[in-house]
This record gives C-alpha cells, structure tokens and sequence, in this order.
C-alpha cells in the first residue's frame, strides 16, 4: 500500500456511487476545463506547422467528439474494453513529434493537406493495433519498457517540442514579426500568468492556470488587433464525423517513430491508471487490478483506432485529470458520462474549433511552452525513481546524445536512404531504441519496473 503521504483524502463519492446532480454537473465542468486545452492543442499545432489551414476547425471537431466517446468507454467499460475508471482520454502530445515527421514525409512528396493527413491517420490506424496486442502482455514487457527508457523517452519529447513553443511564442515559423517585442511580450505574459495562477492557493485557479492564460492572452491579443474573426462566416455551424475524411495511406518509414511511442504509451497510461485507481481508493494490486490495468489500455488502442478512423490523433488517458478528482473528493464514473456528452455536444460545432484557431501564435506559445517543459519534466520524475548506477548514466548519455543530436542536426543522416532519414532523423526514436536496445543488451542487471516507485511517480505526476 501506499504510505501515508500518498494516501488521497476520504472520498465524497466512490468509483460506482450516484452523486447529485449539481454536484455531477460541476465535476464534469472542472474535468473539462482540465482537459479541453490538453485536448485541442495538438491539433492546433499540427494543423500550424504543417498548414493543414481550413481542416483546422473540422480537425478539432473530431478530436472533442472522440475524446468524448473515448471517455465515455474508458468508463463505461464495453466488454473487456476500458478501465471503468474517470479516465479521460485525449490527444496525447507524445505522439507530437512522430506525426509532425510523418507530415514532413507527405509534404516532401508535393502532398497536400488530404495526401498528409491520409498517411499521418494510417499510420496511427495501425499502429493502434500495437497498443491493442500489447495491453494483453503488458507484465512481459518491464524488462524491455522500464522507467529508465520511459523516462528517456517522455523526457525527449518533451525536449524535442520544445523548439515548437519557443517558435510559436516569437510569433511562428516564417512570421514576418517574428520575435517581435510584441509578440515576446504577449507570449511571455501568458506564461508569466500560467506561473502566478499555478501558484494560487485558489485550486480552481491553480487547477485552470492553462485554461484562464489562453483566454487572457487571446482578448489582449484581440485588444492588440492580432484576432481576425472575419474567416468563420465560411464554417458550417454543424458537422458529423465521416470515416477517413481524407483516405488512408502508408509509409514504413512514417510508421515506425509512431510505433515506437504506441508501445511507450501502453507502459505511461498503464501508470496513470494506477494513480487514478489509487486516489479512486480502488485496489492496486491483484487480480481486480490487473485486469482493470489491461483493459484501460486496451481502451487506449481501441479509442485510438476509433481516432484514426474519424479523423483525429492517437488518444491515451490523461493524467491531470487525477488532480480534479482529488480537488472535488468525486471518482464517481457517472462523472465521466456527461464529460463525454459534453465534449461530443462541443465537437459537433465547428466553429468552436475555429474560435481557437484564431488563437494567435505568441499566445499558443506561451502556454504550450509549459505544456512541453511539463512532459520533460514528468519524464526526469520517472527516471528519479531509477537506481542511477553507472550502467544507467551510461544509457542515459548515450540515449540522449543520440535522440537529441539528430534534431540539432537534422543533415546527419543526409546522405542515406530516405527511409533510413526518415527513421534515424526523429529524435524520439533515436532516442528510444538507443534506449531499449543498450538497456537489453548491456551486461549487468537491466532496470526493471519496480510498481510502488512507479505508481508515486504517476501520481506525483498527474496532480
């Protein structure tokens, strides 16, 4: 069990209880707040560098509608499908850097915004099956997926994205005003805000820094004449999913980064699901458990074919949502119903999705900013649980010196085959398989997951 510093305060309502209605109804709005800037930004900074441009907005659509449905199985639990647990789902920023390098590879060969999104939503379609196999032999997997290559792996993501806020901030790549004092101030300002408001002993407000930042930022920035709203006269008010909107295609070179971090996020959702049964006070260890833990992240693969199909990004199970519940003493699942009625009910409306496209870049930046350095951030937590010897420092170094060298120096592999660049040049699964393949092969004990570390490390990490 869990020592008396980690234990969650008494509940209000259990796993299976019925709150009262006001009582469910502002729950689910603090969930959402929680979730709705996690959930809509990596669209919008897909959409941003790749200039996907007008599907923006039908984008962000279906990923409300999906994480909507994704919650709602995630809780509900259809057959052996889904933790039963107030997990909610959303677009996981660890798939970030692997897509953004999937879109590259179409856009490298004369795509458009149809030809880019096909290959980016095939390959997470099938990678998705990764997932699915893989929730059914998780306890196999510690000695080749640990905390020490999750850890590498979260932290070089986080690090890799972290050049997407930076640019984003001074006002985009290719801006005109780029790093303007304009644009530096804005940006700097909403992260300056995100900073006080975390810091609040108002745990509303700590808990919607990110939230209240984006919209502060965006009416100063509407203020500054930097909003144009004149484009969303031409948006549908309406829209219902369409199964491969955009077709589907495939590249193994595309494929294989996307692979990758199926198989660290089957490892991560299985950690946040453990936090969350723990604050839930449900069981975490034994057979209840186990299969609770196998088929919340069957969930993961399921929602993220589900996401591949209807247009959207990989979902897994967001982990700050661990922080509502210890905030409002509410586990109860029927929670999670009406956040997934509310967040299908906002996807359905587009021009939701084009109202926070006009977020401007500075302001974006601002807070993504912190969202990248929070996922590096949670990945050195992991690997603080690790036993640094020498063998691990040295898979560490030469880890990160390989992962995050090849994006400093994206020429280095110019001169190989384009499947090769396409595989070697992305910081993450260089830094991955590095990772995986010096901790199987290194003579010495390999670091294995050890569950109690684990667990404090997912629960540190999600509230």
């Amino acid at each position: 069990m869990a020592s008396n510093a980690d234990t969650p305060p008494e509940l209000l309502y259990g796993l299976n209880d019925r709150p009262p209605l006001p009582a469910t109804l502002l729950a689910a709005v603090q969930h959402m707040l929680a979730s709705f800037i996690g959930i809509i930004t990596p669209t919008l900074i897909i959409g941003g560098v790749l200039g996907l441009g007008s599907e923006v907005p039908y984008l962000i659509s279906m990923a409300l509608i999906v994480s909507g449905v994704g919650t709602f199985i995630q809780a509900r639990r259809i057959g052996p499908i889904g933790s039963g647990l107030v997990a909610l789902q959303g677009t996981s920023f660890a798939f970030l850097s692997s897509i953004l390098a999937a879109g590259f590879i179409a856009k490298a060969k004369g795509g458009g915004p149809d030809e880019i999104l096909s290959l980016i939503f095939g390959v997470c379609f099938f990678g998705a099956f990764i997932e699915i196999v893989l929730s059914q032999f998780l306890h196999k997997l510690k000695t080749f997926i640990n905390p020490l290559v999750t850890g590498i792996v979260i932290t070089t993501i986080g690090l890799s994205l972290i050049k997407v806020g930076i640019t984003d901030l001074a006002g985009g790549f290719k801006a005109p005003d780029f790093g303007s004092l304009t644009n530096l101030a804005l940006g700097g300002g909403v992260l300056l805000l995100i900073i006080i408001m975390n810091q609040s002993r108002n745990l509303y407000l700590r808990s919607g820094a990110i939230f209240f930042g984006l919209v502060i930022g965006f009416v100063v920035a509407m203020g500054l004449g930097k909003v144009d709203f004149s484009g969303l006269s031409k948006l549908d008010w309406f829209v219902l999913p369409v199964p491969f909107k955009y077709g589907i295609s495939f590249d193994f070179g595309a494929f294989l980064p996307v692979a990758l971090i199926y198989l660290i996020t089957a490892i991560e959702s299985s950690g946040d699901l453990t936090a969350t049964s723990m604050i839930s006070k449900e069981p975490i260890r034994g057979d209840v458990y186990r299969k609770r833990i196998r088929a919340g992240v069957l969930g993961d693969g399921v929602n993220s074919m589900l996401a591949a199909i209807f247009n959207t990004f990989p979902n897994t199970t967001f982990s700050q949502n661990n922080g509502v519940i210890q905030l409002t003493g509410i586990a109860s699942r029927y929670v999670a119903y009406w956040v997934a009625g509310i967040l299908v009910l906002l996807g359905l409306f587009p021009m939701i999705g084009g109202v926070f496209q006009q977020l401007p870049k500075p302001v974006l930046g601002g807070a993504t900013l912190v969202m990248f350095g929070t996922v590096a951030a949670a990945g050195i937590r992991i690997l603080a649980t690790v036993n640094l010897d020498r063998r691990s420092m040295l898979i560490m170094a030469v880890s990160f010196g390989l992962g995050l060298g090849v994006a400093a120096v994206p020429d280095l592999f110019q001169h190989f085959p384009k499947m090769a660049q396409n595989v070697l040049g992305s910081a993450v699964t260089m830094g991955g398989l590095t990772a995986i393949i010096l901790n199987t092969v290194l003579p010495g004990r390999a670091v294995e997951d050890a569950e109690p570390e684990a667990d404090r490390a997912s629960l540190a990490t999600s509230v």
